[in-house]
């Protein structure tokens, strides 16, 4: 399981408006100082993400989101992982078909962080109502700036900074409440391999080609042939032997002979 952690701090403005304080400049190792924490009840909010590997060339990652937009992801480190199947995969060992699934839980938890800071020291000086100038106890003096109603505590009374005088030894306290928000997000990365491609069929096992034909093109009408015809014979058929010619001649010979013997008789 491969879950990394963000974790992150809201604050508002330092020195927050609910503080109850006195001395608003920086504090030498004579001002103690306490902080605690308070947390408040958090609120949760899960997130899942589903896409599809569609192409991976070295640390380039290229997934296919489940609304259909392609996101481009370079530069994959090599600490990111993968669970699938109990196996932590790295970038290279992506496959392209894999289904990935980003789990991102995020926790909002609001928390207020209480400083208490306390000084004492000696009056040096005082200009009322802004600044006190202390001895602290180890002979320094330092300068305070003194809030807006502050009261000091001298030797068991609460007196402001106009009561104050030259060596009178006093002691204040600074409480800053500053309200926080931590979120805190885990992420979870799991995926699964594509699934394997569909077994060959065995050797004496036909296979069932299935041929689409498509439908050959319309062609244009062929155009109307013209009739042909055929040129007269040069030459009549033959079809009968040359005896009727021969008995024809032979009549007209016959005639002729007759109408010769004729006209001589009459002579």
């Amino acid at each position: 399981m491969n879950i990394s952690q963000v974790r992150h701090t809201l604050s508002p403005a330092l020195l927050a408006a609910g503080a109850i304080g006195v001395f608003a400049v920086a504090m030498s190792a004579q001002v103690q100082t306490e902080s605690s924490t308070k947390m408040g009840q958090g609120t949760k909010e899960v997130k899942v993400e589903h896409a599809e590997v569609v192409y991976v060339s070295g640390n380039d990652l290229v997934v296919r989101m489940a609304d259909g937009e392609i996101r481009h992801i370079p530069n994959v480190p090599e600490s990111s992982k993968v669970d699938v199947d109990g196996k932590q995969l790295g970038v290279h060992e992506l496959q392209p078909g894999m289904k990935l699934q980003r789990t991102i839980t995020t926790t909002t938890t609001p928390r207020m962080v209480t400083t208490v800071q306390s000084v004492t020291g000696k009056v040096f000086h005082v200009t009322p109502p802004t600044t006190v100038i202390l001895t602290l106890e180890d002979g320094s003096n330092q300068s305070f700036k003194i809030p807006k109603g502050q009261k000091f505590n001298v030797d068991g009374q609460q007196m402001d900074a106009f009561g104050l005088k030259k060596g009178m030894r006093i002691s204040a306290t600074k409480i800053v409440e500053v309200p926080e928000t931590v979120v805190e997000q885990q992420r979870k990365l799991t995926g699964a391999m594509p699934p394997p491609p569909p077994p060959a069929p065995p050797a004496d096992k036909p296979v069932l080609l299935v041929v689409m034909q498509q439908p050959a093109p319309a062609q244009a009408p062929a155009a109307p042939e013209v009739a042909k015809t055929e040129p007269a014979p040069t030459s009549l058929p033959k079809t009968g032997s040359l005896a009727p010619l021969v008995g024809f001649l032979g009549l007209i010979s016959l005639m002729l002979s007759f109408s010769i013997g004729t006209l001589r008789r009459l002579r």
